[in-house]
């Protein structure tokens, strides 16, 4: 805890004869991280896959595609033996892949025919109440079809042009249908601009467009019995062969991982050189393994970690579990460096203390609880369960809080000087006055009541915070570059904040405004020493830092104005002045349901963000540079098939 696990690099060499049977071992205990080689201008070449690896790749690319056609997903299934999955697939692979293609191209072309009646339909819509033969729009000499929408009927206007003409209009969707002579064209096509003619393109078709329509309806009707028919065949392949796509995925995977690894490690034309790390706990584990599996022919040989090496060696965690989940965090922000301090188990406290502390609310608490516990057992993915126990985390903080603040869904618990709270006869209790415009402090304590003492007392938060991360910034300093460059570059911080707060005393006659400035003073030459002019322009973020800390009341109070605004708007429907109890009182009810649904959301996502913020930006700033690589063993954990 507080750093990643230990790790050692080790080099593995033997014979070219017996690389397969290594690469084996080593995918089997999953523990070595390899380090791809690059050829370097030497001896050493990059090494040429396994044999059969082509073929193995083959059938995982049409493994895939199948899987991918038949919607295949992952779930648990009890495990199975790896050589009856082989022997299954061979014997059914081309076979289910030449059936899914015929379904699949047969449901490709009765989409493409459905589509094609869609469209005729689209074109044929807007002249469906015209009752007239669509091959009567076309085919004239001395005659014009004009075709479209137009805002009224300009029957009218065509009548003052000329007499000849014959018109249809559907006064429903304006759509009008006019036949004139050619002659006239010209004038009747302006008249129709100025009355904002739109034109349509009528369907190359025959017939009346109601039958028309009527008739490719019952087309998509039947093409669609047809479509589900054929997604009914390909549901009972995916019924059939779900479990052998998914261990066959497996096992494929597997081989071309092996397959490729070759292509990983430095070769000559008779031995291997594989370079890699591991934990160093188990590194007379590796030792183990490879001598069973190579009968004593491969070597393991421990290597010492260079200066250099520290910037690319793989981290791992090393958390209880019940920290584990807050790497997720780290994660998004970058994992922490070989030499670093990793804050994982810092921030499984201060993380979910600023959130608890942003919404404090036992209502907002326990269904967010509830919910994170039944997404828990409902949704499988390893992704999502870290993430809904660290809103576990958050919630049993925020409740702690809700008892601290006396808040329940925007409701005071206890009454407040006068003003009811919501279980009778519970009183705030006044304990003291502050000295900020005159608050008393009191409980439960009263977030609204209390504005300017709570951002006194974030501000304090904030400087706390920044200071834990001024001294794991220390630590850190220390473990890289020595004392002398920790106490330069990050004891500075604390000498300079002395130095400010001995003057502030100094401003109200507690000691010689000498001593605080000769200290600050000081404060800023080591600061000078440490980090250079960086460091002296750096120093109003002390006050901008701590400053950014008030939006936990800031945010807090919103959430408060939120709930009590929708608690004042629902009881207020349920009995309005002058109204019989109980009027619009279903419609009081989905407003509250509604409007604390709402509020809900929004106590996930904003003090979430904020919490996640004074996280990334005000405390990991002070001495988190992260950016370690992930440490990834050679290997597979197995889901759907026994280890051979």
């Amino acid at each position: 805890m507080l750093k990643p696990k230990q790790m050692s690099r080790a080099v593995i060499v033997g014979h070219k004869n017996i690389l397969e049977e290594t690469v084996d071992a080593l995918h089997k205990a999953n523990l070595f991280h390899i380090e791809d080689f690059n050829e370097d201008g030497s001896d050493l070449k990059i090494g040429k896959p396994l044999e059969g690896g082509s073929e193995v790749s083959r059938k995982l690319v049409k493994i895939r595609s199948i899987a991918s056609l038949l919607g295949v997903k992952e779930v648990a299934v009890a495990k199975q033996n790896p050589s009856a999955v082989c022997s299954r697939l061979d014997s059914c692979l081309d076979t289910l892949d030449q059936e899914l293609d015929v379904l699949v191209e047969k449901k490709r072309l009765l989409e493409a025919d459905l589509k094609e009646l869609g469209s005729s339909k689209k074109d044929l819509l807007p002249l469906i109440n015209i009752d007239l033969d669509l091959s009567l729009y076309r085919g004239y000499e001395n005659l014009v079809v004009f075709a479209g929408h137009v805002k009224e009927n300009p029957e009218t206007l065509v009548s003052r042009i000329t007499p000849s003409y014959e018109i249809y209009y559907d006064q429903h969707n304006g759509t009008v249908v006019l036949f004139v002579p050619k002659d006239k064209a010209e004038p009747v096509s302006e008249m129709l601009a100025g009355a904002s003619f739109k034109e349509i393109k009528a369907p190359a078709l025959d017939g009346v467009p109601s039958k028309l329509l009527a008739d490719i309806e019952r087309k998509e009707a039947d093409i669609n019995t047809k479509i589900e028919a054929v997604d009914t065949e390909i549901d009972a392949l995916k019924l059939k062969y779900s479990d052998l796509i998914l261990a066959s995925n497996e096992i494929l995977s597997i081989e071309v991982q092996k397959s490729e690894a070759p292509l990983r490690i430095a070769t000559t034309e008779s031995s291997f050189i594989i370079d890699g790390w591991l934990p160093t706990e188990n590194y007379g584990r590796l030792e183990q393994v490879i001598e069973n599996a190579t009968d004593g022919r491969a070597f393991v040989s421990e290597q010492e970690i260079t200066k250099p090496d520290i910037k690319i060696v793989p981290i791992e965690y090393n958390n209880p579990k019940v920290v584990s989940p807050l790497q997720e965090i780290m994660n998004l922000y970058g994992r922490p460096t070989y030499k670093e301090i990793d804050p994982s188990a810092l921030i499984f406290i201060t993380f979910p203390l600023l959130y608890g502390m942003i919404l404090g609310d036992m209502g907002y608490a326990l269904i967010l609880a509830t919910l994170a516990f039944i997404i828990k057992k409902v949704v499988s993915s390893d992704a999502i369960k870290p993430l809904m126990n660290i809103l576990i985390y958050c919630q049993v903080s925020a409740f702690l809080f809700g008892i601290l603040y006396g808040e329940f869904l925007g409701f005071p618990l206890a009454g407040y000087h006068g003003q009811p709270g919501l279980i009778p006869g519970f009183e705030t209790i006044d304990l003291f006055a502050t000295p900020f415009a005159g608050e008393v402090v009191g409980y439960p304590l009263h977030r609204t009541h209390l504005i300017m003492t709570f951002i006194v007392a974030t501000i304090l938060v904030g400087l706390i915070h920044i200071n834990m991360g001024y001294l794991v910034g220390f630590i850190n300093e220390k473990r890289k570059h020595g004392m002398s460059a920790a106490i330069f570059e990050k004891g500075s911080w604390f000498v300079v904040q002395l130095g400010i707060l001995l003057t502030a005393l100094a401003y109200i006659g507690m000691l010689p405004i000498i001593v605080g400035a000769a200290v600050f003073i000081i404060g800023v030459g080591m600061l000078l020493k440490g980090e250079g002019i960086k460091g002296p322009v750096e120093l109003p973020s002390i006050l901008s830092n701590s400053l950014s800390y008030t939006r936990i009341i800031a945010v807090g109070l919103s959430s408060i104005s939120i709930a009590s605004t929708v608690n004042a708007i629902a009881f207020g429907m349920i009995w309005p002045p002058g109204s019989p109890i109980g009027a619009m009182t279903l419609f009081a009810i989905v407003v509250f349901i509604f409007g604390h649904a709402l509020n809900t959301a929004l106590s996930i996502i904003a003090p979430g963000l904020h919490a996640l913020r004074l996280q990334y930006v005000e405390f990991f700033g002070k001495f988190y540079e992260g950016g370690g690589r992930k440490y990834d063993p050679f290997g597979y954990i197995r889901k759907y098939t026994e280890e051979n």
